[in-house]
């Protein structure tokens, strides 16, 4: 037997628990509800119709895939957000990655053999970079993300998730921290990877 079509008035919070039992119509109506919203940020930032859609179609493939063990510190909308601005910065450095590695072919001789294990040396660190950043805590990350991504003030993300300053500025300490032990760098070198 069909189930009943969740009504508009339905809260995020009751759609996500819906889903968490696999409601397929709740899921709908959540997707139908800020689809619009993530693609125009997506759109913005990336400039680019196909790969706007494939970032918000990544975030909720992943809601849906994870909703039995998703457990959420803050509102869907703020999740959502978070979400499909980290699948945006994870499209742009693929994009930079790409463009660095044409510009590199497009200028380097084949004896530079330096600059050739230097770039893939700063790829892989990259990559580790991303992996690293997508093992911290929740918390720990969405508060990373909002800091890199939106250059948010630490005054700004306390207001946004409504925890104090003192609480954005450990869980920044904490992620520097963790990423500088886990990929063995200098903080400087973590800087400029955070940069680029």
């Amino acid at each position: 037997m069909e189930q009943p079509q969740p009504e508009t008035t339905t809260t995020d919070h009751q759609l996500l628990e819906l889903i968490q039992k696999g409601d397929r119509l709740a899921f709908t109506e959540l997707y139908n509800r800020y689809w619009d919203k993530l693609f125009t940020v997506a759109m913005n930032r990336l400039d680019d119709e196909h790969e706007a859609e494939e970032a918000v179609q990544e975030v909720f493939l992943s809601l849906w895939q994870r909703r039995a063990t998703l457990q959420l510190t803050h509102a869907v909308s703020t999740y959502l957000s978070v979400a499909v601005k980290y699948r945006i910065i994870n499209h742009l450095d693929k994009q930079y990655r790409k463009k660095r590695h044409i510009d590199h072919l497009s200028i380097s001789a084949p004896r530079e053999e330096d600059s050739t294990s230097q770039w893939l040396s700063e790829k892989e660190l990259r990559s580790q970079l991303e992996q690293s950043i997508n093992k911290l805590p929740e918390k720990c990350r969405i508060v990373f993300l909002l800091s890199r991504e939106e250059q948010k003030t630490n005054a700004e993300i306390a207001a946004e998730l409504n925890i104090a300053e003192k609480t954005v500025e450990a869980h920044m300490t904490k992620a520097l921290s963790t990423l500088r032990q886990t990929l063995h760098i200098s903080v400087p070198l973590l800087i400029y990877l955070l940069e680029k």
